[in-house]
């Protein structure tokens, strides 16, 4: 069940008031349609009353003889009337509704002036399809004003007895309240219905979308620390959440820009003395340990330089351009092989991408000086399908261990062996290209091939964050 339910805060709020308005508009409908079924029956039931109690005025107050053709005329098939000279037999459904035949009684005694010795016999059965629940309305002026719920029947059967000892009979029934739902009201329903609909999706979607603006400006965050701040519009807790995020990214931008300008300051301060050391080392006489000295402090000045250009890397503000990422990829493999590097690309077409072009071109170049290293060689594609961009890079080194594909795109992390300091790396190549990647909305991601070899996928969103 819960499969079918939306997963979103704006999918779940419009069903959640979506349900209770149907609900609540069911049960109004419900109460509305019974409601009108008894106003119909009680109006109906008055009228009835009336009509019986006129009738046997007119009847009564004729001559004798006459009578008999009055009833006839009078009679049709939805109002029987007869005449007899003897009390007629109860019907055989007979009176399961006292009250009401107790309140129609009453109202005829008043209204014939009937004396105790002359009682009207009034039967009242109950409907089968009546609305679940009784209203009481009012029935007649001055002193009766008797209340009963005309809709509890339908069957209707009265006797009025003559002062000459004839019987006035009476059978009848209420009126239906016809269609529960008419053209008009089922019209007057949807209309409304699609008022309240559009009032709610309207409504929802004020109160979530600060919330999705808010996700997606975590998510640029993620990838771009000197994103655009976020608008602090909508409700007060909406604005105090857009405050509390872009004080939240001040405080981080001011973090990388602080930790970029000290290892500015570290790499100079550092670079001093040993620019110091290196003279005095040239002063060794022994060849041998004068070219150690050299080495060591050559990588400790190459560790120093990495390390800064990839704090950089992270603050870097270049602006996003449109270019052909196809071109860019054929660009580097042809410095690469004017370099005499064995590095070959597959053909692929023209694609359009905005990007930052120097930083990405920084990260396929390490990706491939990575293959080219450690893997003999680098082949290179670039493919695109209707989801996203993707840059793969493979060579026919020897791989790395499953349980080290994720731990060599951490900065400074380094592999034994054929991937050892003694290639030239300080292990944060794929570093800075992962962090690249990513700062684009991509996803940098290591693969052993199954024929052997190592892939590094490049998988770049279309649109560009």
């Amino acid at each position: 069940m819960t499969r079918f339910f939306p997963r979103s805060l704006f999918g779940q709020t419009l069903v959640i008031l979506l349900a209770g308005l149907i609900v609540s508009h069911a049960i109004g409908s419900w109460i509305y349609t019974a409601d009108r079924e008894q106003a119909v029956r009680a109006v109906g039931g008055f009228a009835t009353a009336q009509r019986v109690a006129n009738l046997s005025r007119l009847v009564q107050d004729t001559p004798r003889e006459a009578r008999q053709r009055i009833v006839s005329a009078l009679s049709d098939q939805t109002f029987q009337l007869s005449l007899s000279a003897q009390l007629p037999a109860a019907p055989a459904v007979g009176d399961d509704n006292p009250s009401v035949a107790s309140a129609i009684r009453d109202y005829l005694v008043e209204e014939l002036s009937l004396d105790s010795a002359r009682q009207p016999r009034v039967w009242a059965s109950s409907s089968s399809s009546g609305p679940p629940f009784g209203r009481r309305h009012m029935m007649g002026h001055g002193p009766m004003m008797h209340g009963f719920g005309f809709a509890a029947f339908s069957d209707l059967q009265i006797n009025i007895p003559f002062a000459d000892g004839q019987w006035l009979s009476f059978k009848t029934a209420l009126p239906a309240g016809g269609p529960a739902h008419s053209a008009q009201f089922l019209l007057s329903f949807g209309v409304m219905a699609l008022i309240i609909l559009a009032v709610s999706v309207w409504a929802v979607r004020r109160v979530t979308a600060p919330l999705a603006s808010l996700a997606a400006a975590a998510d640029r965050l993620g990838h771009d620390v000197n994103a655009a701040p976020l608008l602090e519009t909508g409700t007060a807790e909406t604005q105090q959440a857009a405050r509390a995020f872009n004080d939240m990214q001040r405080r981080l931008r001011n973090l990388i820009e602080n930790r970029t300008s000290l290892l500015a300051a570290i790499s100079h301060d550092l670079r001093t003395p040993l620019t110091a050391l290196r003279l005095r080392t040239e002063a060794v006489e022994n060849a041998e340990e004068r070219t150690r000295m050299l080495s060591t402090i050559a990588e400790m000045d190459s560790l120093i330089g990495t390390t800064l250009q990839y704090a950089r890397e992270e603050s870097a503000t270049e602006p996003r351009q449109t270019t052909d990422l196809t071109a860019l990829v054929q660009s580097i493999v042809d410095e690469m092989k004017d370099a005499g590097l064995p590095v070959l690309m597959q053909p692929a077409a023209a694609i359009p991408y905005s990007s930052h072009p120097a930083a990405l071109k920084r990260a396929v170049r390490n990706l491939l000086d990575n293959a080219v290293k450690h893997g003999r060689g680098g082949s290179i594609g670039v493919q695109t399908n209707s989801h996203a961009i993707e840059i793969t890079v493979d060579d026919d080194g020897p791989g790395i261990p499953e349980n080290e594909l994720k731990k060599v795109l951490e900065p400074f992390y380094r592999l034994e062996g054929s991937r050892s300091r003694d290639t030239g790396g300080v292990g944060l190549g794929l570093a800075i290209a992962h962090s690249i990647v990513q700062a684009h909305g991509g996803k940098l991601t290591l693969s052993n091939r199954s024929r052997g070899g190592l892939r590094a996928s490049i998988v770049l969103p279309h649109e560009a964050l």
